[in-house]
């Protein structure tokens, strides 16, 4: 089990690097169910995978021209506030409570990822007024909310967030996401420092693998139809929703 956690960390990496998003949705219940780490604990485990993963993907990314730094340190900026506003929420709930949370939040997650291939995304990008930043700042603040929360990067919600209000094409918010999520997971990280205490051995060996995912899936990016793949882990996120929601609804009846 702690080599098949490892193998699936390679693709928490792979769908960061090569759409932006969705793998870190899947952190936690790969740390908990495979990997066996107590629930409040993998949120911070994830925060650190899910960073350092993202710096990696943000900075090759970079390389390729396909980051917009002025973009992303504004999402950032406001996400570091919401992130620090949402850390304290995790030890309100009881790990049953906590993974059922995140069980809703995967299915949410999976409808949006699966609607927008209905709709493209790009044919919501357009010209940004004045009120877009105030958007794109509540936007970034929300994201960290859920960041410090549960530990996610919330790439799904920035991506959509830098294109319509950001004025962004899909290519430079999949690399400019990617620093988004980096700021966010590390403002959440100091934020749980004090709250919950970790593997650091075990998170090495995740990230070493996730980054190795981000690695390739940047790599691919530019070279493979990303929204195939993105409807293929859309019906993957779903599937482990309703596998966690059946293996803590009951914390609903308690």
């Amino acid at each position: 089990m702690y080599i098949l956690g490892l193998i699936l960390s390679a693709t928490i990496g792979l769908s960061l690097g090569l759409i932006g998003g969705g793998g870190s949705i899947i952190t936690v219940p790969v740390l908990v169910y495979v990997m066996g780490v107590d629930p409040h604990e993998a949120v911070g485990m994830s925060l650190a995978v899910v960073g350092a993963t993202s710096l990696v993907g943000a900075f090759m990314h970079f390389r390729r021209g396909s980051v917009r730094p002025k973009a992303g340190l504004t999402f950032g900026a406001a996400g570091i506030l919401g992130a620090f506003a949402g850390s304290p929420l995790t030890r309100l709930l009881s790990p049953q409570a906590l993974l059922l949370t995140f069980a809703m939040f995967m299915l949410v997650i999976a409808i949006v990822m699966l609607r927008r291939q209905q709709k493209p995304l790009a044919e919501f990008q357009r010209e940004r007024s004045a009120s877009d930043l105030w958007k794109a700042l509540a936007a970034g603040f929300g994201v960290g909310v859920l960041t410090g929360f549960l530990g996610v990067g919330g790439g799904f919600l920035i991506l959509p967030a830098l294109v319509i209000f950001g004025g962004l094409s899909m290519k430079d918010a999949i690399g400019t996401s990617l620093l988004v999520i980096f700021i966010n997971c590390v403002a959440g990280l100091i934020a749980h420092a004090n709250q919950s205490h970790f593997s650091w051995t075990t998170t090495g060996a995740v990230t070493a693998l996730a980054v190795s995912g981000a690695i390739a899936g940047t790599a691919l990016s530019h070279k493979l139809a990303a929204h195939k793949l993105q409807r293929a882990f859309a019906y993957f996120v779903f599937a482990v929703a309703v596998f966690l929601f059946a293996k803590n609804y009951s914390v609903l009846f308690s």
